[in-house]
């Protein structure tokens, strides 16, 4: 198995990332770094009206993901290995489904300042599930300002985030089907998928789960 001292895991809301992120720290005994959506003070008014909201939500998350990143630069001998719950890279899929022209052409001249300092992970893996199920999982959750998810904005989230991942080619990369793994609340599944993250060597693969009902 490669040595991987920074994995990231992805995907669109509510498919899992900071679950499998904690299991994963849990595992290897490894320092969780989590996106701090909750500190964001225009994230509950940007999911009651996106288009009003979404330049400054956008900025507001950009500034927040870059100063975290500028921590792992740091790396703490104690704790060597990193995983997180969130890409960088995936903060322009939100800025370009949400921002309006304008609003987009000054996020792209800010966007590569910033990136030129953020750390480039040993492994992405990218969680997928389909709109319904995502849909279940976050109203299975219960977060008050998800309570009124436009169906149809998960939508899109779901289809850019395919359409990012499909073209990804900047890291090693695990594209995991969820829509029949229940790493939660399966012991069998979570070791399964875990080993599956240890041993994957390079390059882009696939492991999609048969359906047990199938």
């Amino acid at each position: 198995m490669s040595k991987k001292n920074y994995v990231v895991v992805e995907g669109v809301i509510g498919v899992g990332k900071t679950t499998l992120t904690n299991y994963l720290c849990e595992s290897w005994d490894a320092k969780p770094v989590h996106e701090v959506f909750e500190e964001n003070p225009f994230l509950e008014d940007f999911y009651r009206d996106r288009r009003r909201y979404a330049f400054q939500t956008q900025i507001t998350f950009l500034l927040s993901r870059y100063q975290q990143q500028e921590k792992l630069l740091q790396r703490d001998i104690f704790s060597p290995r990193i995983v997180s719950d969130y890409l960088f890279q995936k903060d322009r899929i939100f800025a370009n489904i949400n921002l309006n022209d304008k609003e987009l052409g000054l996020y792209e001249k800010l966007f590569p300042i910033v990136e030129r300092d953020v750390p480039v992970p040993d492994l992405v893996v990218y969680l997928q599930a389909s709109s319904d199920v995502l849909l279940q999982r976050i109203d299975k959750r219960g977060r008050a300002y998800e309570k009124d998810m436009d169906p149809e904005y998960i939508q899109a989230l779901n289809d850019a985030y395919n359409y990012f991942f499909f073209h990804y080619d900047a890291t090693p990369l695990l594209v995991v089907d969820t829509n029949h793994l229940n790493f939660v609340d399966s012991e069998e599944h979570r070791l399964d998928l875990i080993q599956r993250i240890e041993e994957h060597t390079g390059g882009t693969t696939y492991y999609r789960p048969l359906d047990p009902g199938a």
